[in-house]
């Protein structure tokens, strides 16, 4: 099984923008029911060993504490409940509308009511997803294999992750955005306004160096790996970068550096690649903000100051 196996755009766009809403609808119900956490992680999915979970979510006495998972072995949505009840339902053959309805519903035989915004966040079709009966292409082969270099990417995060002694996130799943993530805070605080909507003050109250890999889109129809730093410091986009492969692209008014996925599959060391990618970019993050990055390394995740004694 090939480390990261080929995943072009136009192979799945369908079923990526199908499996997208009902991503959607779950995390919002992630959204409306955990624990606020600081710069929203409470919102994002894990992986597991068969796809993606909440993690448990409600409790306390406000709804059942249950746990929702996207089984995209078996392709099968399950809702576990603490007292043992479990229920669940077919992916396949769904429309976002029968989605969104067989999902509700299997809560509401459980004792969990919700509430969510039933529309689609950020996305050019903003049909409410009790309506949404275009979106109807579940392919099992493709979704499974966007969990695998799903998984696989998560595991070249972690490993990147673990070379900071900083504060940092988890490794999670934006369900909004379809990308996966790690970021590092250099441990300052960002300037913001109120004229800044409340997602992106939440998310960027702290300077941060954020790495991650995101599946394409129509903008930019390739998947790749990416970082940036914000708030973006002065000659970001002139720092040199590795491979030679990755580049600076402009974004939403600032810079990202990437490095294509397909450019990483032809490598002889793919892995070794992504690491040596993500390292160059947060290394111009952290001399441009003046991060002592040095201080703050641990590599292979080890910070005894006395190995092996």
């Amino acid at each position: 099984m090939e480390t990261f196996p080929a995943i072009p755009l136009a192979d799945w766009a369908e079923a990526k923008d199908t499996f997208h809403r009902f991503a959607q609808i779950v995390g919002k119900i992630r959204l409306a029911v955990s624990n606020r956490r600081n710069h929203w992680w409470q919102v994002p999915f894990h992986l597991t060993g068969r796809g993606l979970t909440t993690r448990p979510m409600g409790g306390l006495g406000e709804q059942p504490l249950f746990c929702i998972d996207l089984d995209l072995v078996r392709h099968r949505l399950v809702v576990d409940v603490l007292d043992g009840r479990s229920a669940g339902f077919s992916l396949i053959g769904r429309s976002v509308a029968g989605f969104h309805e067989r999902l509700f519903g299997t809560l509401a035989g459980l004792g969990i009511r919700p509430e969510i915004v039933a529309v689609p966040f950020d996305l050019a079709d903003a049909t409410p997803f009790a309506e949404d009966t275009r979106h109807a292409r579940y392919d099992p082969a493709a979704i499974n294999r966007y969990w695998r270099v799903l998984s696989q990417v998560a595991q070249v995060l972690d490993r990147f992750a673990a070379d900071f002694a900083g504060k940092t996130s988890p490794v999670h799943h934006f369900w909004h955005t379809f990308d996966i993530a790690v970021t590092r805070f250099t441990g300052r605080r960002a300037p913001v306004t109120a004229e800044t909507d409340p997602v992106t003050r939440e998310a960027y109250s702290w300077e941060v160096i954020s790495s991650g890999f995101w599946f394409g889109d129509e903008e930019r129809p390739w998947p790749a790996f990416y970082s940036y730093t914000a708030p973006e410091p002065e000659g970001l986009h002139l720092e040199p970068l590795r491979p030679e492969r990755a580049e600076w692209i402009p974004a939403r008014g600032g810079h990202l550096a990437i490095l294509r996925y397909d450019d990483v599959r032809a490598m002889s060391d793919p892995v070794a690649a992504v690491l040596e990618f993500l390292d160059s970019a947060y290394q111009a993050g952290a001399r441009l903000t003046g991060l002592d990055a040095a201080a703050l390394a641990c590599p292979g995740g080890v910070t005894d100051p006395i190995p092996g004694a």
